[in-house]
């Protein structure tokens, strides 16, 4: 049978291996949720703008992006951006405008279905007002928009979460990779990569209650 030896897992392990990691996953997930829905939701109103300069750049992004698995994504960032500006610019930043770059694809499509879902006779009313697209936007549709998609939004930074443990593809130091050379360290791969999944499970289970929690609020108030 395998024997599993978990004696060697402490607070000491956790603050020289695991937290360096967690803090960037953390740090990745939050800059890249924030950066992906700004610029999922420029690129969200270009395709819904109706003029075809904006809307076909935004579907080419956004069909492009969704099609491509993300670590070749962060491949391709974190070789060819270097080769354009003519100087390397790290493991860490490539990451960081990968996942940004990647995730407002998928936010994009998740504040469109949002400001569709907004009702057209509330568009009318604000058009009837005197008030520009712009404005229309800025004070009636985008915060119903925002209001209905929070679950929604807290369920792809859940995905955007796990999905950093791919930025091992180009070394930078997330939590699997914490786990990882801790594992080495110890001689114990296989019980440092039991613990690595037990700690994804965890934090993201956690946040899915959090998920589900908000959802049924946002459900009570409409």
């Amino acid at each position: 049978m395998l024997s599993l030896d978990l004696s060697f897992y402490n607070w000491e392990l956790f603050t020289n291996y695991i937290l360096k990691g967690l803090v960037f996953s953390v740090q990745l997930t939050v800059i890249a949720t924030v950066g992906g829905i700004v610029v999922g939701t420029f690129l969200a109103l270009m395709r819904l703008s109706g003029k075809p300069a904006l809307v076909y750049p935004a579907t080419f992004y956004v069909n492009a992006m969704r099609s491509v698995p993300l670590v070749m994504v962060i491949l391709w960032f974190f070789l060819l951006i270097p080769m354009l500006i003519g100087r390397p610019i790290g493991a860490d930043l490539s990451a960081t405008f990968t996942f940004i770059a990647f995730e407002a694809a998928f936010f994009s499509e998740i504040v469109r279905a949002g400001i569709q879902s907004v009702p057209r006779g509330q568009i009318f009313a604000g058009e009837a007002l005197g008030m520009t697209y712009g404005q229309n936007m800025r004070l009636i549709v985008l915060p119903q928009a925002f209001r209905n998609m929070i679950p929604v939004f807290m369920t792809q930074t859940i995905i955007l979460f796990q999905d950093t443990s791919l930025v091992y593809a180009i070394g930078a130091y997330d939590l699997l990779k914490g786990f990882e050379i801790a594992g080495k360290n110890f001689g114990r791969p296989i019980e440092t990569y039991i613990l690595a999944a037990a700690t994804y499970f965890v934090i993201c289970f956690s946040l899915s209650k959090t998920v589900r929690a908000i959802q049924a609020k946002v459900a009570i108030i409409r």
